[in-house]
């Protein structure tokens, strides 16, 4: 049967019994068949599957009206799809379907049957509006499980998923970092968080590899970055030791003060992924009894504890650098950062424990930080030399605190090792003027 010729110039319309020369038979296994008449001229032009179907070479073509009805199975998830990919054959005769698809999962809904009866005008205007519009996290899910097998024609659809390369995650990288330690204005603090946020996801390694591997390069415009950041914080500090006794701190210093410190605190994550935390702890051990002293100028009691909590969160992770090994500084040092931190540790805690519940603090440490802090003391004091460990235990076992933190594994330490020197060293075959001493 040859197709028939529409004379007229009304268009054909899906669905006029009319003017059909062919029917669509749609069906399921559920059941379900749907004849929709359709006209041959529109299916042989749009849709390379139907081209073939009602092709001569098609090897059913002369089966009585085996011309006449075409039937196409599909899933009844997918029917209604199917239906509305047939009406766009008309529509794309008649104009553009740019505007016609009514959302993401719809769009993609019609690719894929677009793409199984081959309707090239159909799949391109689908291509072109799935790559241009935004996807819901779903939607995006759905896409990459169903568009892949699709083949190249539709890969544009891909473009924002695409890995890219290491030069550009390196410039973006470095932008975000300038400006994580910018310590910009506080009406940027929001955008400030977002860029320190997906900095450490950067660097993170979880179900996938890092986004970034640090070079030599990356590394030095972080150093870059802290010994300004770290400037900035010391500058705070001298502004608050150059004002007159009299003077107050005025609240936008302290809010300066306590975003430099919560900047610091997210550094030593950053830092700690780099394997470059050498200098923030430096730094903070040269200005550790300056830190101290400037919490006592708070204005009252509620800042000056929120402003304990927040050195006591950087505090912490330098301490837990130094005890674990992870920045090597000279027993003297380490000394210092135990007889500055540990009282400061102690009271600090005991005026938390006693502050009151009807007046909650903005900021808190949860209870793995101070336990992480607790065990921070212990290791690095049973590295120091015995003497300073004797005397360190001598104040802590005198001190009304003496519940945090709890050294009592490194009295443990300290009292086997004791007991045992002489022997051990003598066994070991220790040099002689040590014995001696002992």
């Amino acid at each position: 049967m040859e197709p028939l010729i529409n004379d007229t110039k009304a268009p054909s319309r899906i669905g006029d019994r009319s003017t059909s020369d062919v029917v669509v038979r749609l069906r399921t296994q559920e059941g379900r068949d749907d004849w929709l008449y359709c006209h041959s001229h529109v299916l042989v032009e749009k849709s390379k599957y139907f081209a073939d179907r009602l092709s001569e070479n098609w090897p059913t073509c002369q089966i009585i009206d085996s011309r006449n009805c075409v039937e196409v199975y599909c899933q009844e998830s997918d029917f209604d799809y199917h239906v509305n990919v047939l009406r766009l054959l008309y529509a794309v005769t008649d104009g553009s379907v740019d505007d016609m698809w009514h959302g993401v999962r719809n769009a993609l809904s019609c690719l894929q049957v677009a793409v199984e009866l081959g309707c090239q005008q159909i799949i391109t205007a689908c291509v072109k509006y799935l790559e241009a519009v935004p996807w819901e996290e779903a939607e995006e899910e759905e896409i990459l499980r169903t568009v892949p097998g699709m083949g190249s024609q539709v890969e544009p659809i891909l473009a924002r998923l695409q890995p890219v390369n290491s030069t550009a995650i390196e410039g973006i990288f470095l932008s975000a970092i300038r400006f994580a330690t910018s310590s910009p204005p506080p009406h940027l603090n929001d955008l400030k968080s977002s860029a320190q946020e997906q900095l450490e996801y950067m660097l993170t390694e979880d179900d996938d590899a890092p986004l970034l591997m640090a070079n030599d390069e990356i590394k030095f415009e972080v150093r870059e970055c802290l010994r300004g950041l770290l400037a900035r914080f010391n500058n705070q500090l001298e502004t608050f030791f150059s004002k007159p006794a009299e003077s107050a701190i005025l609240a936008g210093e302290i809010l300066s003060f306590q975003s430099y410190l919560s900047d610091m605190s997210w550094a030593c994550q950053i830092l700690g992924k780099l394997e470059v935390m050498t200098e923030l702890v430096s730094t903070w051990t040269e200005a550790s009894e300056k830190i101290v002293m400037a919490i006592e100028v708070a204005r009252s009691e509620a800042d000056m504890l929120e402003m304990r909590l927040n050195v006591i969160e950087v505090a912490s992770k330098v301490l837990e650098a130094i005890g674990y090994g992870t920045v090597i500084l000279p027993a003297a040092k380490r000394l210092h950062m135990v007889l500055v931190w540990l009282p400061f540790v102690r009271i600090t805690k005991h005026l938390l424990d006693s502050f009151p519940y009807d007046n909650p603090l903005t900021f808190k440490l949860d209870g793995e930080r101070w336990q992480s802090l607790e065990s921070a003391f212990v290791s690095i004091i049973v590295a120091l030399p015995s003497a300073d460990q004797a005397e360190i235990l001598t104040e802590w076992l005198g001190n009304e605190h003496v519940r945090y933190p709890d050294l009592t594994e490194a009295f443990e330490v300290w009292c086997y090792r004791s007991k045992v020197a002489k022997r051990r060293l003598a066994l070991s075959g220790a040099i002689h003027g040590v014995t001696d001493a002992l």
